[in-house]
């Protein structure tokens, strides 16, 4: 069997364009946690389920394993700022941020394109990641376009004239 290169495996992943979430939950003191993550899906209407999932060596890795409810934002086209903020290490990722609380006392941002806000189903071994399933309990959507992720950066959303 040939090897295989984990990071072309990585640039291969990123011909699938994906939006960009961000995902927010309370540790066990009760701080805001917060991070970016590409790695959201749906499950099941029936009941409401979707995933995503955190890598274990992830700083708020040990929060978002713990966690008994989580808050899922689809971002829109405009924050591309906020997902960054997410992303970086060492900050305060809420600085600036709009939030209110949700479900469990969660930081729900105020901005996006869509937000579902669960409590844990499920958590699955993923190899070097936790996949975590949330029983969406709460959601909302507002008629924004979505912030895209493709080929290792931010692009628009095509779309197509209507027929």
């Amino acid at each position: 069997m040939a090897v295989i290169d984990p990071k072309h495996f990585r640039n291969a992943l990123g011909s699938f364009p994906t939006g960009v979430t961000v995902v927010t939950a309370l540790d066990t003191h009760g701080n805001k946690v917060g991070m970016t993550a590409n790695s959201f899906n749906s499950v099941s209407l029936e009941p409401m389920l979707v995933l995503w999932s955190i890598a274990k060596n992830a700083n708020a890795f040990d929060a978002f394993n713990e966690c008994q409810h989580f808050a899922i934002h689809i971002l829109n086209e405009e924050q591309q700022q906020v997902s960054n903020q997410f992303a970086t290490k060492g900050i305060d990722r809420f600085e600036g941020i709009d939030y209110h609380q949700g479900l469990g006392g969660i930081p729900v941002l105020d901005d996006y394109c869509a937000v579902f806000e669960c409590e844990i189903e499920h958590r699955y071994d993923g190899g070097d990641h936790v996949i975590l399933v949330g029983r969406v309990k709460a959601f909302d959507q507002k008629e924004l376009s979505p912030l895209v992720f493709h080929a290792g950066r931010y692009t628009q959303l095509a779309l197509a004239e209507a027929v």
